[in-house]
This record gives structure tokens, sequence and C-alpha cells, in this order.
């Protein structure tokens, strides 16, 4: 993965099973209201490792983490839940988690993943992408080109989350969209 910046030494590199208590320390920090056991996170990586990563700073380890992996569009899986297995006819990248520590935002560490993610997803042949943005994460999310979608049964979907979760896609194809000042 690309270098962030030489004077951070921060950069993104391939998840492994021995990163797992790391990114699940991580993840209690930045989403203590969404609580995920470590098997979960386990599973994503084992079921597909190409969507998988860590950001790491040299001297601090690791500071930040995307969880993602192939899945059918508009159905988002539960917060906490295994998935067993991959859909066999998969047409959108799912981002479970993007995560990143306070002294890893504002890098531009997030928008350099998910630029890689669109090209991963792009090179898969799924044409869009997806995710569940909580947090108050849309403005970021929009500015990485992705859009609210509405569709029928998903407010059931997205009730493990909190009522302020919004179910989020892009298409991989196209580049970002810049919409820097838009309100979310």
């Amino acid at each position: 993965m690309a270098l962030i910046s030489p004077e951070q030494a921060v950069h993104w590199r391939p998840m492994t099973l021995r990163d797992l208590p790391a990114v699940h320390a991580v993840a209690h920090q930045v989403h203590p209201s969404y609580f995920e056991r470590l098997e979960v996170f386990a599973e994503r990586l084992l079921l597909h490792p190409a969507g998988c990563h860590v950001l790491v700073q040299d001297g601090d380890g690791v500071i930040g983490y995307v969880l993602s992996h192939p899945w059918v569009f508009g159905d988002p899986p539960a917060l906490n839940s295994l998935l067993s297995a991959l859909p066999d006819h998969p047409d959108t990248l799912y981002l479970h988690d993007l995560a990143l520590l306070p002294a890893a935002r504002g890098t531009g560490a997030g928008a350099v993943v998910v630029a890689q993610l669109r090209e991963h997803a792009k090179s898969r042949g799924w044409s869009r992408m997806a995710l569940v943005a909580v947090n108050e994460s849309v403005s970021f999310w929009r500015r990485q080109g992705f859009e609210r979608v509405i569709m029928p049964g998903l407010d059931t979907r997205l009730a493990s989350y909190d009522p302020t979760a919004c179910f989020m896609a892009a298409y991989s194809a196209l580049p970002p969209v810049d919409v820097t000042g838009v309100p979310a």
C-alpha cells in the first residue's frame, strides 16, 4: 500500500492474524458504541484478506484499519455478526469498517485506502462499494464519492447499529466526487 507521508512514516499494509488484537483495540477506542467480537474481525480477514489492511506508524504500531469483503448490494450484514461464507455472486465490495485513531486523522490515510479499495473492486468486476456510516462520518464518505441509499427494508437491516446509521454506496468504476462543503 502507498506511503502516506515520509515525515510520519505512516503506511497501509495487508492485515495479518497477528494484527487482530491491535485492530480490536483500535475498534474499541474509535467505535465504543459499536462492539464487535474479535471473531468477527478474524472471519472477515480469513474470508477476504485482500480487503483487509492496517495503518501503521513506525514506533506506534497499528493506528487504523479497514475491513472489506465481497457482498450483495442492499443487504448489509448486521453489526457483530458472522458471515459464515461469502456470496457466490457478489456485486459489491462492502466496507465493513474503516477506523483511524486521532493520530491518523487528517493525514489523508482514509482517502488513500478508499481509493485503493475502489481499484480493488474494479479489478474484481464489482460495480459498487457500500457501507454503513456511523459516528457522524457521512461527510467523510461523501467526499469519497459515496451517497446515501434509501431502499425498502434497510431500516430493519440497520437496526443493529443505531437510529443514525446510514447505508451509503459508490460506483467502483467512478472516481470520487469532490463534495467538500456539501452539508452531510
